[in-house]
Parts: C-alpha cells; sequence; structure tokens
C-alpha cells in the first residue's frame, strides 16, 4: 500500500493502516523486483511485503498545508478543524497561530502511531506495471537520496490542492505594475499597510482576508458573481447537502466545484465584522488590468497597488496523468473515495472528502475496503 501525502486525509489513513494490522515498510524486509530481463538495478521497484504501507510526503517537515498558512490565521478563527482520529488536538490558546500549533501536532501524531512517513519524497508519477487490471501500481519518486519506484496493490493518493493555487487570467494582468499574489503567499495585512488591495474571490479565505487587510488599507472587494448570502448557520443538514451536491459531481467525473457554488456564503464573525465597518461592499470583477490599476465594466478606473488573488486551490493531481483516468469534462470519476476506472486507486481530501472532518472519514473508509478485498482474497 503506497500513501502519498501525510497532511489531514494521508495521516488518517495511515492510521486506519495500522490499527487493520499493517506496518511501515521500514518494519518489514523489502526486496528488490527483477525486471524484464531478470537484473536488478537500483531504479528497479522496491516491493513491500504483504500487509505493508509507505507514506510519501513531499514536505521537509509535518504539519501538511498547515506549515504554510499565513501567521495571522488564528485557532480560533480557522475554518472547520478537526482532529486526527485516535488523539485530540491539544488545548490551544485562541489567538495562537495556526502554523504555530497544528504542525507540531502533526509531528506528535506520527510519531505517537509510528507511521514513518517519508520525506522529502516527490511523487512524480503513478503507472500501471502492466496491462493487468489485478496488478500493481507503480510509483514513481524523487528525494534527495535519488529516485525509486515503489510497487503498490493500493494508492491512497491524498496530496490535497495547497500546491496548486489558482489564479484565472484577465487581460492586461502582465501590464499590471503593481504586485499580484495568491493567499497561498499571504503573510500578514502589514505588509499592505496604507495600499490600496483588490481582493478576488468569493469564499471563506476572501472574506477573512478583507476583513484584517482593511485595517490597514484601503481595499476594494470583486467576485465574479453577486454572493448569495445565506443567514442560517452552516449547520449539519446545510454541510451534508453541501456534501452531497460535489460528490454528485465527481461521481460523473466533473470537477468538484466549490462548496459556495452548492451552498451560498454563510455569515461568519469576520464577515460580520466587515459588514459592521462598512468594508463587505462587493464590486464586479474588472474588465482588464492597466498599469496602476484596473479597469471596470462600466469604464470606470480603480487604482490598485496590489491584487489579492483568493480564488482557490484546484486538485493536486498532475502525477496521476500516467494512467489516463482524468474525463473530457477534466475531473476524476470517484465514488465512496475510489476511482470508479481503477479500482486499485483511492481519492481522498478530494471532491466530498476535503474538509478536515471529511478527509478523517475517507482515510477510513478507504482503508476499510482494502481491509474487506484482501479478506475476501484470502480467503478464496
Amino acid at each position: 500500500m503506497a500513501v502519498i501525502g501525510a497532511g489531514q486525509a494521508g495521516l488518517s489513513a495511515a492510521y486506519h493502516l495500522r490499527r487493520s494490522g499493517f506496518v511501515p515498510v521500514s518494519e518489514a524486509d523489502a526486496s528488490q523486483a527483477p525486471d524484464a530481463s531478470g537484473a536488478t538495478p537500483a531504479a528497479s521497484a522496491v516491493v513491500a511485503a504483504a500487509g505493508t504501507f509507505v507514506v510519501l510526503d513531499a514536505n521537509d517537515a509535518p504539519g501538511g498545508a498547515w506549515q504554510h498558512r499565513w501567521e495571522s490565521l488564528k485557532m480560533g478563527t480557522v475554518n472547520n478543524i478537526h482532529e486526527l482520529p485516535g488523539f485530540p488536538v491539544p488545548p490551544a490558546d485562541p489567538q495562537a497561530s495556526s502554523r504555530d500549533i497544528l504542525p507540531p501536532y502533526f509531528a506528535e501524531y506520527e510519531e505517537r502511531f509510528a507511521l514513518d512517513v517519508q520525506r522529502p519524497v516527490r511523487v512524480r508519477a503513478v503507472r500501471r506495471e502492466d496491462d493487468d487490471p489485478n496488478g500493481r501500481l507503480l510509483v514513481e519518486t524523487e528525494a534527495p537520496s535519488g529516485p525509486r519506484t515503489w510497487a503498490a496493490r493500493y494508492v491512497i493518493n491524498a496530496t490535497g490542492t495547497w500546491t496548486r493555487p489558482f489564479r484565472p487570467y484577465y487581460p492586461g494582468l502582465d501590464r499590471f505594475a503593481g504586485r499580484q499574489l495568491h493567499t497561498a503567499e499571504y503573510v500578514s495585512a502589514e505588509e499592505f499597510r496604507g495600499k490600496r488591495v483588490a481582493i478576488v474571490g468569493a469564499g471563506v479565505s476572501a472574506v477573512q482576508l478583507l476583513d484584517e487587510i482593511s485595517h490597514v488599507a484601503d481595499t476594494l472587494w470583486m467576485t465574479r458573481s453577486e454572493p448569495v448570502w445565506v443567514e442560517e448557520d452552516f449547520d449539519i443538514p446545510a454541510r451534508t447537502a453541501a456534501i452531497a451536491g460535489v460528490e454528485a459531481r465527481v461521481r460523473e467525473g466533473l470537477p468538484p466545484g466549490s462548496v459556495i457554488r452548492v451552498t451560498g456564503m454563510h455569515w461568519t464573525p469576520w464577515a460580520r465584522a466587515a459588514e459592521a465597518r462598512g468594508v463587505l461592499v462587493r464590486h464586479p470583477m474588472f474588465a482588464r488590468a492597466e498599469e496602476t490599476g484596473l479597469r471596470m465594466p462600466d469604464g470606470s478606473f480603480e487604482p490598485a497597488d496590489v491584487i489579492l488573488w483568493a480564488t482557490g486551490f484546484r486538485p493536486a493531481l498532475d502525477h496521476l496523468a500516467p494512467l489516463k483516468l482524468r474525463t473530457p469534462a477534466g475531473g476524476f470519476r470517484v465514488a465512496d473515495t475510489r476511482s470508479t476506472d481503477d479500482p486499485r486507486l483511492f481519492l481522498i481530501g478530494y471532491g466530498p472528502s476535503q474538509s478536515t472532518v471529511g478527509a478523517n472519514r475517507a482515510g477510513r473508509q478507504a482503508v476499510r475496503q482494502i481491509v474487506a478485498e484482501r479478506a475476501a482474497a484470502l480467503a478464496a
């Protein structure tokens, strides 16, 4: 078993593999698999003993995407934090930075359950070993120690979205003389003090950063369409509806889309705070960028020093390209966390399991299917 990624979803899967009797490959003997000629070159696949797994993570340290979040994202304002299975998040000051609290928690989790995460290991490609639909998948990696290929009966992909920030194209962006950055590059509001900042996006992060930056800078909030504000809390029925909508999309092979598209914009403390200060004012998207600002659809001009793209992320799945599973619509067909076009592949933290609680459940669900199939095969 190979688990790609050691964020919330990947660690959840590794935990459930451990609980189901699997052990990290480092605890078992591994042997070199001969190639077609019978040779065993250094780059040939490492074949783990039955009942083993390996977790491969591209980061230098534990913590998943949390280690890269902006400093001002406090424990009291992070969106939908959920503990990893079997070990609660330690008590923390609500004003503490999430990137100071959560990466050490992840590190302690890995050590507590002896998950032996291999890092930094970048997965370059996942491909089929041969034409046998029940054969192995080859996971090709690069690491400081050199390239390596792992052979696995199943691959649990948990690479998330953080490494693929999305920036839409608009005419004139190459002429804009100010600064452009994505939320993935954001550090703190202080770097924008006294500037005019155009914040683009309709999600939670856009509104949260609008509230934060507007304390020190003049802000201009832009979205493609008028936000639909929902007065009701984002409660369990609302979450269930959102998940069902995204789940239906990925089952058909459509890109997951955003939860906002399904549920509308729910009021949050930072949205209320921005509204109270008169900065929660939505403007339409600019028609084109110019050297010193943005030309609006009605022909008016809005000066800007900075464009902050709070436009979300896309799933980091380019390494799966050799499997040729992407549909013409641009997504992957997934049902119950599993690829319907290659059942050896599980996609967790994708589509309906993008939330932290969803990632936990997806890790458990994927392992349950693997365990059940393995038991059936051994009994046959």
